[in-house]
This record gives C-alpha cells, sequence and structure tokens, in this order.
C-alpha cells in the first residue's frame, strides 16, 4: 500500500472521529436540559416528561384499567386509597402489570429500531430523540406500576410536564430498582412505608438529598451518568453502520427493557402499599427509621461504589 493510500485512509479516519466527536458534542448539548455541563438522568427525566403521552394521571389510569372488572365503588376506593386496600385481587394487579410491561416494550421497540435508520453523523439529531424516548416509555411504565401498586400520583405542574426535585429523586431510585443498584429495592420499600403511615413530604426529600437515601440516589446517579455517556456514544457509532444498527439497536432495547420493568414489579408487589399484611426486612426498616428520624447512616455511603447491572 502506498503513502498517499495511507495518508487517504488516516484523512477519511481522521474525519470520522471527528465527525463522531460532534455529533456527540451536540447530543450533549441537546440532552443537557439544567444547563449544568454535564449529561445525566436528571436530564433526562425532565425532557422525557415533556414529551405528549409521557405524565401518566394515576386516577385515569386507574379507572381505565378497572372499569371492566369492577364495580364503581370499588374503583372509587382504590382511586381514594389503593387498589389492594380496595380488594382488587393481587392476580389482577398482576396481571394489568405484565400487559404495560408489555404494551410499553413494544412501543419502545418500535422507535428505537425507526430512529436506527441510515444516516451516520448526519443523524446526529436522532440521537438524543432515541435516548429521550427510551426513558419515556420507562417513565410511562414506572408510573402505571407505582400506581398498580399504591403508590400516589407523581407530582407536577397542572400541564404534567415539571417535576419537583424530590419526585424526580424518587424516580431515579426506582431506575436504580430497575437497573440493579444496590440499596435501591430496601429504598423503595421503605419510601413505600413511609407513604403509608403519613411520613411528611419534607421528611422523605430531605432523606433524598441528605439524609440515608442519598448514597443511594447517588450510586444511582453515577450508575447513569457512566451508562448515558456511552449510550450516547455508541448510538453515534451505531448510526454509523444503519442497516445493522437499525436492527440490533431495536432487538437490545427489546430485551433490556422487559427486564428492568420486572425488577420493580417484583419490588412492588410485596410493600406497605401493595400488601398490608408486609413484613419489612431488617435492611427496609433500618432505611425506614432514618427516613422518619432524618439521621444519616454511615454505612450507606457504601451504596455509592457497589451497584450490579
Amino acid at each position: 500500500m502506498t503513502n498517499k493510500m495511507f495518508d487517504s485512509f488516516g484523512a477519511v479516519k481522521n474525519a470520522l472521529e471527528k465527525a463522531k466527536d460532534t455529533a456527540v458534542g451536540k447530543a450533549t448539548e441537546a440532552l443537557d436540559a439544567n444547563n449544568d455541563g454535564t449529561v445525566d438522568i436528571q436530564d433526562i427525566i425532565i425532557l422525557a416528561i415533556k414529551l405528549p403521552g409521557v405524565h401518566i394521571t394515576r386516577e385515569s389510569f386507574l379507572r381505565k384499567e378497572l372499569f371492566k372488572n369492577y364495580p364503581p365503588e370499588v374503583i372509587d376506593d382504590a382511586v381514594a386509597r389503593t387498589p389492594a386496600l380496595a380488594g382488587i385481587s393481587e392476580a389482577d394487579i398482576d396481571r394489568i402489570a405484565d400487559e404495560v410491561i408489555k404494551f410499553e416494550r413494544n412501543c419502545v421497540s418500535g422507535i428505537s429500531a425507526a430512529l436506527g435508520v441510515p444516516g451516520g453523523a448526519a443523524m446526529a439529531a436522532t440521537i438524543p430523540a432515541d435516548v429521550v424516548q427510551y426513558y419515556g416509555y420507562t417513565l410511562r411504565a414506572i408510573q402505571k406500576l407505582l400506581y398498580l401498586y399504591g403508590f400516589p400520583e407523581i407530582d407536577s405542574d397542572g400541564e404534567g410536564i415539571s417535576l419537583d426535585s424530590e419526585t424526580i429523586n424518587r424516580i431515579v431510585v426506582c431506575l436504580g430498582v430497575m437497573n440493579g443498584v444496590a440499596g435501591a429495592n430496601n429504598a423503595v420499600k421503605a419510601l413505600a412505608k413511609a407513604l403509608s403511615v403519613g411520613v411528611e413530604k419534607k421528611l422523605i426529600a430531605a432523606a433524598l438529598t441528605k439524609g440515608t437515601l442519598y448514597p443511594i440516589l447517588k450510586s444511582t446517579l453515577k450508575w447513569f451518568g457512566v451508562k448515558l455517556t456511552k449510550e450516547i456514544f455508541a448510538k453515534t457509532v451505531k448510526n454509523a453502520i444503519p442497516v445493522v444498527g437499525g436492527i440490533v439497536g431495536g432487538g437490545i432495547t427489546f430485551l433490556s427493557f422487559k427486564p428492568c420493568c420486572m425488577r420493580l414489579k417484583d419490588v412492588l408487589t410485596d410493600t406497605m402499599l401493595s400488601n398490608p399484611a408486609h413484613i419489612s426486612s431488617a435492611e427496609e426498616e433500618h432505611v425506614f427509621s432514618h427516613i422518619v428520624d432524618g439521621a444519616y447512616e454511615a454505612e450507606y455511603e457504601e451504596c455509592g461504589e457497589s451497584h450490579s447491572v
């Protein structure tokens, strides 16, 4: 191979690398919703909740899912309290949850495949759309599962497009459960217990931002920081191989979405909100006790370094 050919290959390689760097930079800029110079899961939640159809109204959802099989007075009770307290069978709640996961999984797989189309670096604008829409469907699934298993409505503004920091952090903990972050399971169960006994929202918010839940939240944020950075770059490279990219992108999304949702479902099926006879584990009770008194336990800092995927 001549020096001229080597020079040509080098020029092409450099041009591709520059195009990829530019695409990643544009994607990062587009995803940085809170303008702090980085992309994290909080940015994605802020962007995703604004997408049409992502915010789910608890009452409308429960009424739609229950009206075929339960009389109005039972549905009213499920809305006013929880489906479990209203006497909705565990089997019915689990069945609806499985249908929710299946529906959202099919939707998100279709979007992933559709956005993985030919175009290379010129398709950089689809990268934020791909990421945000994936998490939009994830947020839809989270909300529906939370409502089925007794959690209150996700707080938002009147249009359902703005979330406060406590609500965002609660969603982040759910995402931690979905992705196997250490401690997140007990955190969600402790949150459920706190909500079931009427712990003030400000104490729950404090636990998430500086108390016993903060190391778990921090661990989840750290995990997603690495994941999102890799994901944005991978999608840039994927679009440079258009045919394979579309197929693999959709397939990976389809395969990963259900296990993540099932992890959350499995945790939600046995909490103080979904099962009045729930017996707290020692770890769950430990987290709950420190939500109540606002104390900070140093051993939970270990959660910031320990996770499984």
